[in-house]
């Protein structure tokens, strides 16, 4: 994952927006909430080839899903209940995007699916290493920051009209990278734990 070693930057810049939503009272569930809804209509632009309604909503989702946590922490709220609430959305958020993308004829259905398990089971082991008690853990080759900027640099080329490499848009290439990075980081996420578990 490599945005996500990014994060105390990221954190700095959105000091301000954070600042803001302390004085206007404004909690991280909304924003888990705007991530979510962004992602649902993300989905369903890709799925109807509204390109730059789709990426807009994705950079909307990227924004929400980072402001939540940074605020979580800045209120001190961080809590059970709003961290299983999170990640129950972004998973949803995961599904409606990538769905809609290969729905809404970007790649075929077997290469959509293989794109959606890799990033399912990729998120499901890093969670379920909590359960087993060795601790959450999201190493691995690919994170959810680093494929909401792959899907928006993808979109932004495919609306570009840049050309379709071997017949596939870019953003078919990419769930392509996908499934393949989605499963590689769940093996490694999986011996990781299973090293630990000893």
């Amino acid at each position: 994952m490599t945005l996500d070693r990014l994060r105390p930057y990221t954190a700095v810049l959105l000091r301000p927006f954070t600042e803001l939503c302390l004085r206007a009272g404004i909690t991280p569930n909304f924003f888990s909430a705007i991530a979510f809804l962004a992602a649902a209509a993300a989905g369903g632009a890709f799925y109807a080839r509204y390109l730059a309604l789709a990426i807009l909503f994705v950079i909307v989702n990227a924004f929400s899903d980072a402001l939540d946590g940074t605020l979580a922490r800045a209120m001190k709220k961080e809590s059970l209940r709003g961290d299983f609430l999170d990640h129950v959305l972004d998973r949803y958020a995961d599904l409606f995007i990538i769905i809609g993308i290969f729905a809404g004829g970007a790649a075929s259905w077997p290469i959509g699916v293989f794109a959606l398990t890799g990033v399912l089971m990729a998120s499901y082991i890093g969670t379920q290493a909590q359960a087993v008690g060795v601790g959450r853990y999201y190493g691995g080759i690919l994170g959810r920051a680093d494929r909401l900027v792959l899907i928006i640099i993808a979109g932004i080329l495919d609306l570009l009209s840049l050309g379709r490499p071997f017949s596939l848009p870019y953003l078919g290439w990419l769930l392509l990278i996908f499934g393949l990075f989605g499963h590689w980081t769940a093996i490694q996420r999986f011996l990781h734990v299973w090293g630990r578990m000893g």
